[in-house]
């Protein structure tokens, strides 16, 4: 029985997956800044998430490709 590492449509959906990390958490971060600003009326809340959604999805992405660097070189 082959391993699930060697599957390249395994590989493909791991990979894919990183592909939507940043755009999420950035219109995540956006919309919840925006709401925000609705709701107490202001209209700098949604840059301020703006950017920490931003930060969010590096970091989220760099903590995926350090996981997968640890298990393609093991």
């Amino acid at each position: 029985m082959p391993e699930r590492d060697d599957n390249p449509l395994v590989a493909v959906g791991r990979y894919s997956g990183l592909a939507l990390v940043l755009p999420v958490a950035t219109m995540i971060g956006y919309v919840i800044g925006y709401g925000l600003d609705k709701l107490f009326g202001t209209n700098f809340l949604d840059v301020i998430f703006l950017i920490v959604g931003i930060i969010a999805g590096f970091v989220s992405l760099f903590r995926q490709l350090n996981r997968e660097m640890k298990r393609d070189g093991s």
